[in-house]
């Protein structure tokens, strides 16, 4: 039986080249000279630091433009509230990947709404469509890119 699995990831290595880029930018552009502006990136979150939140918004603007260029889809960014301490103000960008069971449910409950002629199960973190025919996993995917969606989904393992 033909199936595919639906995920929610992005490419690491992209999201950190995407950072340098944009730490770069902020260091050589004139209206951040002389001031302590930086990206701080972890596995799962992304922490600006500047000195207003003016600036914090230029950065926001300046690291989705570049993770936009690379690739990377912005949906997958969660953003927090800016927060001072001092005379710094930091905010956090938490970065997420895969779905989560309330995601995985709702994909199961679109595809099962529609009424196709498919089977949709929930595996960790990610979700298995099997079909008797190849075309109706093509129209579980058509359907599933023309809903709005929160997250960023991504097609793979598509089986005969």
């Amino acid at each position: 039986m033909p199936s595919f699995d639906i995920i929610s990831e992005f490419d690491k290595h992209e999201v950190k080249n995407a950072v340098d880029q944009a730490s770069k930018e902020v260091d050589t552009r004139f209206d951040f000279k002389g001031t302590e502006s930086s990206f701080e990136l972890t596995d799962e979150k992304l922490i600006m630091i500047s000195e207003s939140t003016f600036q914090l918004q230029q950065m926001f603007s300046v690291v989705c433009t570049k993770l936009s260029r690379r690739g990377v889809d912005i949906a997958c960014l969660e953003v927090g509230e800016a927060k001072g301490s001092g005379k710094l103000m930091r905010q956090e960008i938490t970065l997420k990947q895969g779905l989560d069971s309330v995601m995985a449910k709702k994909i199961v409950k679109l595809i099962k709404d529609k009424k196709m002629k498919v089977q949709a199960a929930i595996q960790g973190d990610q979700v298995r469509v099997t079909g008797k025919k190849r075309d109706d996993l093509q129209e579980v995917i058509k359907m599933l890119r023309e809903e709005k969606l929160e997250m960023p989904l991504q097609f793979e393992n598509f089986r005969e």
